[in-house]
């Protein structure tokens, strides 16, 4: 095996479940089964109602559940992810059901697949840690709105409104309703939302969600509610895997939106997989399995009919808190909602539209953090201006777009804080000069010469700023620039130093460094930043050294009395000033 070949091959086998996954299954295998029928509980309202509002049908729901829920348990990088359908992924694939059918939305989740193994390939994972909780908590927001509004027509029992802007469809859906009310879905949805989130002040521990639909069904079933519209009719197991749905001919179109729905599902899960490391003591998820785990996911979901998954907050969040210690209970999860799928599919059929969209209005509702909002959003304006820019971004556009929106105004709004940091102060010369001298000599030196100390990082964002300020230097004939303190620079900040050092070099100021770090000395030469002072020997180690240098200088332009000292060489070995 050639070295490439074996590096590929570390590479992947680094991305593959290890032994002591299975050793974790096995120490307490009781609370994992019991958070998993737990959590089984909680997603098989939220797989039906996020299937629903797919497009694709609650079958494609169960079927996401089952199967992306068993892949991404077994080849995740989380012990304690839960995945599925959520509510994220139904709002990127309602335009696209709505332009390329079905089929279109089977072959996107496959090519996401494809994308997310690449993106652990080439261990992507790490850069999520680059996102800031501002977008996160926009991007939050924005995605709770979507959904609240998505579930409007069926909440209130109309048929879907043609358009594809959630704010278009929820308004013409209640411009039907107001026009012919249905009563009895507004009352099974709002009695559905209203149980599910006063029974999670009261009793958090109990699934209310399954309760509360179990319930609607019932009151629908014994008063005959002719208004209350089932799911319809679910297959008995899964379907057999097929590529049927496949059409290359599309491919390139479907490109794009594959690329949307990978860059939800990373964000998404690895944003899950962190907040369960959050809550537990000793759990450390690996971002690259994580994406690995979620791509062979939705390679496979689309074969059984299944939407594009990602792992899920709210089943994940339930799943720590009930007592989960490894993938045995996430494994439990997706093999109890099989057994539903095969046993209970008539029973499920006859849940009513409006009572899941009453799970997921109650669900929208709970993403919202209000105290997480309101500190985010007094914490800086920066802060609460990306915050409330990602959300809009997200109701009013898509999710990728939002996010990257968000992550453009907060990099630069960074920057910009960053770039206020240089500073180019004056710095008194009298604690520089060797030996005494009196008052004539200080004040000969301050009409002639004037020194610099640059502190912070001289970048591209703020090196213009830098130039401005020293251009304006006047009425003396040495300009001293102490560089020992730049904290970092780049070639925009070097260029901007050269074109600065030559500017008053043409007006006849000669100009000294001292204290340039070896670490940035690198992005000076490969410029020529200093090379002006270097060929005139003025480039020193530390500031009283140059201050000599200026002084000779001086002197030898007959400036400065004949008792002036001589240049200083710069010495090896002598810490920056």
């Amino acid at each position: 095996m050639t070295a490439a070949a074996a590096r590929a091959w570390g590479r992947v086998r680094a991305l593959l479940p290890v032994r002591a996954d299975l050793v974790a299954m096995t120490r307490t295998p009781r609370r994992d089964l019991v958070a998993g029928l737990t959590v089984a509980v909680v997603a098989l309202p939220l797989a039906l109602g996020f299937g629903v509002s797919s497009g694709l049908g609650a079958a494609a729901g169960l079927a996401t559940a089952v199967v992306a829920g068993a892949l991404a348990a077994l080849f995740g990088g989380s012990n304690l992810q839960v995945s599925g359908p959520t509510g994220a992924m139904t709002v990127v694939l309602v335009p696209i059901v709505a332009r390329y059918g079905p089929g279109g939305v089977l072959t996107v989740g496959l090519l996401a697949g494809l994308i997310l193994i690449a993106l652990a390939l080439a261990r992507a994972g790490r850069y999520m840690r680059y996102v800031p909780a501002p977008v996160v908590e926009g991007f939050t927001l924005g995605i709770a709105c979507v959904i609240f509004l998505q579930q409007v027509p069926n909440a209130l029992g109309v048929a879907p409104p043609e358009g594809e802007r959630v704010l278009v469809v929820a308004w013409r859906a209640a411009a039907s309703f107001a026009t012919a009310p249905n009563w009895t879905a507004l009352g099974l949805s709002a009695g559905v939302a209203a149980v599910m989130l006063a029974g999670a002040r009261l009793r958090p521990g109990v699934p209310f969600s399954i309760v509360a639909v179990i319930a609607a069904t019932v009151a629908a079933r014994l008063f005959d509610l002719r208004d209350a519209t089932p799911i319809g009719d679910l297959p008995a197991g899964l379907p057999a895997p097929s590529l049927a749905f496949l059409d290359l001919s599309a491919l390139s179109s479907l490109l794009a939106p594959a690329v949307a729905v990978a860059a939800l599902a990373a964000l998404e899960s690895l944003l899950s997989a962190t907040v369960a490391d959050g809550m537990t003591v000793g759990q450390r998820h690996d971002p690259d399995r994580e994406l690995f785990g979620q791509g062979l996911a939705n390679l496979a979901a689309p074969l059984f009919g299944g939407v594009p998954a990602t792992a899920a907050i709210a089943r994940t969040a339930v799943n720590v808190r009930t007592g989960a210690a490894s993938r045995l209970a996430a494994l439990t999860h997706a093999a109890v909602l099989a057994v539903v799928v095969l046993a209970a599919a008539p029973l499920v059929s006859e849940i009513p539209l409006a009572a899941l969209a009453g799970v997921l209005l109650a669900t929208a509702i709970r993403m919202v953090e209000v105290g997480s909002l309101r500190a985010m959003a007094r914490s800086t304006r920066s802060d609460g201006a990306v915050l409330g820019l990602t959300a809009v971004a997200t109701l009013a556009l898509d999710l990728v777009y939002a996010v990257i929106i968000g992550l453009v105004v907060a990099g630069a709004l960074a920057l910009r804080a960053v770039a206020r940091q240089v500073r180019l102060d004056r710095v008194d010369l009298r604690s520089e000069l060797p030996g005494e001298h009196g008052d004539e000599q200080h004040a000969l030196l301050a009409e002639h010469i004037v020194a610099y100390r640059i502190d912070g990082p001289l970048f591209f964002a703020a090196a213009h700023r830098f130039l401005l300020e020293l251009s304006e230097v006047s009425d003396v004939r040495v300009v001293i620039l102490r560089l020992s303190r730049v904290t970092t620079m780049d070639v925009t900040g070097a260029l901007v130093l050269k074109d600065a050092v030559e500017r008053l070099e043409r007006r006849g100021i000669a100009v000294l460094a001292s204290g340039v770090r070896d670490d940035q000395r690198r992005v000076l030469d490969s410029v020529g930043a200093l090379d002006v002072p270097r060929r005139a020997g003025h480039e020193y180690a530390t500031t009283p050294e140059a201050v000599a240098g200026a002084r000779a200088h001086l002197h030898g332009a007959g400036l400065l009395p004949a008792r002036a000292s001589a240049m200083t060489p710069v010495r090896e070995g002598r810490r920056p000033t």
